[in-house]
């Protein structure tokens, strides 16, 4: 017996809950602290000042065996000229029926709003968590990247979603010394006038502010995106202010204007795992230990103006960048995520020495309007 059932976010706790019991076992999985989630799926989250969602649960036999949220993202179709609506925060058991039911459900909703194509999984959209693993099942994520079993993507191609886009995460084993070609493109882009300086932590909030400018800047173009608002940066902001870290967080400038930015964050996952979702003096006293420990980081923003690409930027920038790595003994840097077809990013990367690991899929379906 499958019943799919909406819940509303003043009642998310079986929701929230259900992939730390489903994926228990799972020695990959990293749990979300529950307090996270609750304030990402609340109103006080500025995704949904142009955004409409619902969230359900699967019922298994009486028991809690899946979840999903369907949403439309107002500004997405806007920009995009688009009538898409997404799907996201899945979760299930390796089952066909219960799978599709959720499905169902989801394309139900969006059908009801008038959308013709659901996509997914987003978490909520391409500024954030994209896509199902494909590939690289053999290594744990890093931090604010998606996880899944395998079955996943033959649950979503069971049902008839198809490929849309492929996602990519290279890994960076460190080095002594950056390969001599990067060093002497950083060595012309600093005669040229680029200079690169750390950002300025009491004055965080202005500094992501300049962060959004070159974002808007260097992704305007790209597949999928969709421009932060002030209140979404600040957002983000307050997450990431906790793991940033100054020295691998660095703005380009030309003549005293911004031109790229690029942020290295440490793998927290490593601290969440051991805190299992929770928040309390015992979890925290694990995190501090733990957080000692990290030996990845994740290059999860980097960015350069379109006008002044192909002059070093990026070169300069993880020379600088990678300076600290050295001195907090990390091993690896993962480069995450990359369009498929962004091929400019991509050999930039392999240039450096990053070995494309892992891959995931963005999936969509035609909704056939009744």
């Amino acid at each position: 017996m499958i019943d799919i059932i909406e819940v509303f976010p003043k009642d998310l706790n079986d929701f929230i809950k259900l992939p730390l019991t489903l994926h228990s076992k799972d020695p990959f999985f990293v749990p979300q602290l529950n307090k996270e989630m609750k304030l990402h799926f609340s109103a006080e989250n500025p995704f949904f000042d142009h955004a409409d969602a619902k969230y359900f649960i699967g019922l298994k036999d009486g028991g809690i065996s899946g979840r999903i949220v369907s949403f439309v993202n107002r500004k997405h179709n806007e920009l995009h000229d688009e009538t898409t609506g997404f799907f996201g925060f899945f979760d299930s058991t390796n089952n066909i029926p219960l799978a599709s039911a959720l499905f169902d459900k989801a394309a139900a909703y969006l059908k009801e709003q008038g959308m013709t194509i659901m996509r997914g999984p987003m978490s909520f959209s391409t500024n954030e968590e994209c896509g199902f693993l494909l590939e690289g099942f053999q290594e744990p994520p890093m931090i604010m990247m998606p996880y899944n079993p395998s079955y996943y993507n033959d649950l979503s191609e069971k049902y008839g979603f198809k490929k849309i886009k492929d996602l990519y995460a290279y890994i960076y084993e460190v080095q002594d010394e950056l390969p001599a070609k990067v060093l002497r493109v950083a060595a012309i882009a600093e005669k040229r006038g680029l200079s690169v300086r750390p950002i300025n932590m009491k004055k965080f909030m202005a500094e992501m502010h300049i962060f959004k400018d070159v974002y808007h800047s260097a992704w305007g173009n790209n597949w999928g995106f969709v421009p932060m608002t002030d209140k979404e940066l600040e957002y983000a902001g307050e997450r990431l202010k906790q793991v940033i870290i100054p020295e691998m967080t660095l703005i380009a400038e030309k003549d005293g204007k911004p031109v790229g930015f690029m942020g290295l964050v440490p793998d927290f996952n490593l601290v969440l795992k051991q805190m299992n979702a929770k928040l309390n003096p015992i979890t925290i006293s694990k995190a501090l230990y733990y957080s000692k420990k990290i030996k990845n980081l994740r290059v999860m923003l980097l960015g350069i103006k379109k006008e002044f690409r192909n002059q070093g930027v990026e070169a300069l920038m993880f020379r600088e960048g990678f300076k600290p790595i050295k001195i907090g003994n990390y091993k690896r840097v993962e480069f995450s995520w990359i369009l498929e077809d962004n091929i400019p990013v991509q050999r930039t990367i392999e240039t450096i020495g990053g070995k494309l690991y892992k891959k995931y899929r963005i999936y969509e379906k035609a909704l056939k309007q009744t």
